[in-house]
């Protein structure tokens, strides 16, 4: 049976913290995309990204196709699972409200770019490999 890693205390802290993540997709081949930079949060123990422009972003569309990937925040470099986590209203309220609380000084406007039904549809949760 495979041992799911998991985020330390001081990762979560530390990429929760950010302001800003960088994530690189991986290729078919293995090797990393260039680097996008995006907002996370933290919901529990688990970290959270999504698309501005839904599934039908780039990266998003590229991310699916090995959901593996490597991200760079609060001085923590890791490789990671790239997860569904679309599904769940229950969770996509909080990572909402995540969303609002952690990036409100930019006004409702801007953080209704990826606060919105379609973001909501690619939240992708991000887990340590």
């Amino acid at each position: 049976m495979e041992v799911m890693a998991t985020w330390t205390k001081d990762e979560l802290n530390r990429i929760a913290d950010a302001e800003e993540l960088e994530l690189s997709p991986r290729r078919d081949d293995g090797s990393l995309r260039d680097a996008v930079t995006m907002w996370v949060v933290r919901d529990g123990e688990g970290l959270y990204v999504r698309s501005m422009h839904g599934r039908e972003g780039v990266w998003f569309r590229r991310a699916q196709a090995r959901h593996e990937g490597h991200v760079d925040a609060g001085g923590v470099s890791k490789d990671v699972s790239l997860g569904d986590a679309s599904r769940d209203a229950g969770l996509n309220k909080r990572i909402d409200a995540a969303y609002r609380e952690k990036y409100r000084r930019f006004g409702p406007d801007v953080v209704g770019s990826i606060v919105n039904p379609g973001s909501r549809a690619s939240t992708i949760r991000l887990e340590p490999r």
